[in-house]
């Protein structure tokens, strides 16, 4: 029997609702511990996932529970939980409304708001109901005052916080709270809501609250319906879309990495850190998936918010941004919050924001030569903008970065951002040919192309460990091998690239289809979406009932709602770090699609942006 305090919720226990501006992390035990308003990255107004005391949760329940189970309803992002009791059956829904826009012109609706419906379905259950803001990550106190039948209000900063209620709730020192036993048929009915720059709108409970549900969860499925992809793993597949999609900001077309902040990737350690913010790699790859699954509009989102997000350093790319195209805060520590299961430090902003990644170049080029292949043409601008940043390659492609894994000791040759180099230059060349792009230096990148080439055949490549290594001239062993093939450098059938798995599983493997991203010690979580390039891997290779029997292997390690971290616990299976990650739900997304394409023989898409591509770079097939 689960009581109401019942220990530490694991990070895999937690479930995301979201209306693509902001999120809140719901435990299997119906609390919010986490919600950021009114952006992804603003403070937060409940945190108790990285302080229980100090950091504000608002939790709905029964005092004693024996069994909660979860879904979503249909293809949606509306949370259904119900409690199992000694004395009946409740079910708890979770949502952030949303709605098409013709509705939202039409109707005054709050500009944020989070709705929750508790509905006794069976016997009789007794409800525990805490709300405990913590504003500003836990810093400042919350007032709350008792408007009458407009409901309770909090003034943080510039903005106002509504809490609406269909049933009296008592204040006191902490929050808001109520305790009552509901009867089959009864309902609890709860509205939070915030206004900044406009006035709020403080709409009914009752009737709207079902209609809410109704019409996100047709939202929601009308966005998941519009896919095309028909392949292997399909709920799993619109599963991750729906995750996304969660994560893309509305308003302007920036996708997020995660939606949480510190929450670590080793239990007790310092590696934590914030997540939510807008990695070009990471959206990239993102939009790349979407792509895959036939969501256009996201692709067309992110490019336009590229132009206006880069405006002031191109041709230069900054490594992520905030939603609005800034550059990101500096990174600084909450030392007043103690972390997830003790693990200190809490950190907002993200000190990556200055570094060298080389890789980010290849990632953004090959995502827009995707997107060209499907759109068949780049106004002027977007030709210019690409061309720009394909010249800074040829220039400074030669240099020592920090790499896809940011590790704050130094920069280093990275095999991996030498290959990116060298799709950027490979991509740009195919979109010429194929007449997307005008003004191309095409000697030049052609030239600068090849010297990378020769120099990852020559400098990445380990004769004595007979395999290709993640640093130039060393013997490290580096997940992101993985992905010669998938850009096209090289077949992944090839005698290097055979013996390069065999290496990299050798050294990287923990178990169960899971691999880490490179060798540390203390060891670290095996990384997800590197598990997931694996099975991309085998599927190139033509090993496909090795690919699917990973595949099937790697599933397992979601929780019950379809949702990963960044990195998993090859011991316990527990998830770790920023949760849920769009990066794991990428790499789920193309393997699929890649397993996909070669069941039907269609090739990669990656490798397929113009036939021409390998060919030009020497690469047979």
């Amino acid at each position: 029997m689960l009581s109401y305090d019942s220990g530490v919720t694991k990070i895999h226990d937690y479930g995301l609702i979201g209306d693509c501006r902001a999120t809140a992390l719901i435990s299997n035990y119906g609390s919010i511990d986490w919600l950021c308003w009114p952006r992804f990255d603003s403070p937060s107004i409940f945190a108790g996932i990285l302080d229980r005391s100090k950091g504000g949760f608002w939790s709905i329940a029964p005092m004693e529970v024996r069994e909660t189970t979860r879904r979503y309803v249909g293809d949606s992002n509306v949370l259904e939980t119900e409690f199992h009791c000694s004395g009946g059956r409740a079910t708890l829904t979770d949502l952030m409304p949303v709605a098409a826009e013709d509705f939202k012109r039409k109707n005054m609706l709050p500009a944020h708001e989070l709705l929750r419906q508790l509905v006794c379905t069976d016997g009789e259950v007794e409800i525990r109901f805490d709300f405990e803001p913590r504003p500003s990550y836990g810093a400042k106190p919350a007032c709350i005052r008792d408007m009458g039948p407009l409901g309770l209000r909090m003034h943080v900063g510039g903005g106002t916080y509504w809490l609406r209620s269909s049933v009296p709730l008592r204040i006191d020192e902490h929050g808001a709270h109520l305790r009552i036993v509901v009867k089959c048929g009864d309902s609890l009915q709860f509205s939070l809501s915030y206004a900044e720059e406009s006035p709020a709108v403080l709409p009914m409970l009752g009737h709207r609250v079902e209609e809410a549900i109704r019409r996100s969860v047709a939202w929601w499925e009308e966005w998941a319906a519009r896919s095309n992809y028909e392949g292997p793993y399909r709920h799993a597949v619109r599963r991750s879309a729906l995750v996304l999609k969660l994560m893309a900001y509305a308003p302007s077309g920036a996708i997020i990495a995660a939606p949480t902040t510190s929450l670590p990737e080793r239990i007790g350690d310092g590696l934590n850190w914030d997540y939510r913010f807008c990695w070009l790699r990471d959206a990239s790859l993102t939009v790349r998936a979407l792509l895959g699954l036939g969501y256009r509009d996201e692709t067309e989102g992110f490019l336009t918010w590229l132009l206006h997000a880069t405006r002031l350093t191109q041709p230069e790319l900054r490594i992520l941004y905030t939603v609005f195209g800034q550059l990101a805060p500096h990174e600084h520590e909450l030392g007043h919050l103690s972390g997830y299961r003790d693990s200190p430090p809490v950190r907002v902003g993200n000190g990556a924001r200055e570094q060298l990644q080389l890789d980010v170049y290849g990632e953004v080029i090959d995502a827009s030569a995707q997107y060209g292949q499907f759109n068949g043409r780049f106004d002027r601008s977007t030709q210019k903008v690409l061309i720009g940043f394909g010249k800074y390659v040829a220039k400074n492609w030669d240099q020592p970065d920090e790499g896809i894994w940011e590790p704050r000791s130094g920069k280093s040759n990275h095999t991996h951002s030498r290959l990116l180099c060298w799709t950027a230059l490979d991509r740009l060349l195919a979109m010429d040919d194929k007449g997307l792009l005008a003004g191309v230096p095409r000697e030049w990148f052609a030239r600068e192309r090849d010297r990378i080439r020769e120099q990852i055949q020559q400098r990445a490549w380990n004769d004595h460990l007979k395999s290709y290594v993640g640093a130039f001239d060393g013997d490290g062993m580096d997940a992101t091998l993985l992905r010669i093939p998938w850009y096209g450098f090289e077949e992944a059938g090839s005698e290097r690239m055979k013996s390069t798995y065999k290496k990299v599983c050798e050294q990287l493997s923990a178990g169960d289809g899971l691999l880490f991203r490179y060798k540390c010690e203390p060891s670290e979580g095996a990384f997800g979406i590197c598990c997931f390039w694996a099975v991309e891997y085998l599927a190139l290779a033509g090993r496909l009932q090795e690919a699917y029997r990973q595949l099937d292997s790697l599933l397992k390690f979601s929780n019950d709602l379809g949702l990963f971290a960044e990195e998993i616990d090859p011991g316990s299976g527990d998830a770790l770090g920023n949760f849920p990650q769009a990066f794991t739900h990428i790499g789920l997304i193309s393997a699929a699609l890649t397993l996909a394409e070669q069941e039907r023989g269609a090739g990669h898409p990656a490798i397929q942006t113009g036939d021409d591509v390998r060919a030009s770079a020497g690469v047979k097939g």
